[in-house]
């Protein structure tokens, strides 16, 4: 099943209608390679429907996020929210200069994390990991 069409389906079983407006805003985050602001989703979802709007995209965006299929970043030094959908479990390298996002998953770090848990007396439930840094010249 493509992203889009689970997005789709996800929508529906939580009782939302599809709009054509909707189906636009998943298309784009379900191609997405990156993590679209607000305003780059806007853009992109324009491109497909004309009569989407910002508010429109707000409120996707935001009903989105309450049915867990997307996750909002607000990422250190970036004034923009960003969007990715729930997927993979992965951690974040932020650029620092460009605000580019790297995504990584690294098992000896997961091990690592676990083990610091159960050595603390904790099973862990969930955890973020955002490293900032900037490319070596």
């Amino acid at each position: 099943m493509k992203c889009v069409e689970f997005l789709e389906e996800a929508c529906q079983r939580a009782g939302l209608k599809m709009t054509t407006p909707r189906r636009a805003i998943l298309k784009v985050l379900g191609e997405a390679k990156d993590h679209p602001s607000v305003e780059e989703v806007y853009t992109r979802a324009n491109a497909l429907d004309s009569s989407i709007s910002m508010a429109t995209v707000y409120r996707t965006l935001s009903m989105l996020e309450e049915l867990d299929l997307v996750i909002h970043h607000s990422f250190k030094d970036d004034t923009n929210s960003r969007y990715e959908l729930r997927h993979s479990h992965h951690h974040h390298i932020i650029d620092m200069d460009d605000h580019n996002v790297v995504e990584f998953d690294d098992p000896r770090l997961e091990k690592m994390l676990k083990d610091i848990m159960s050595e603390q007396g904790f099973d862990m439930v969930c955890h973020r990991i955002e490293l900032y840094g900037r490319k070596k010249s």
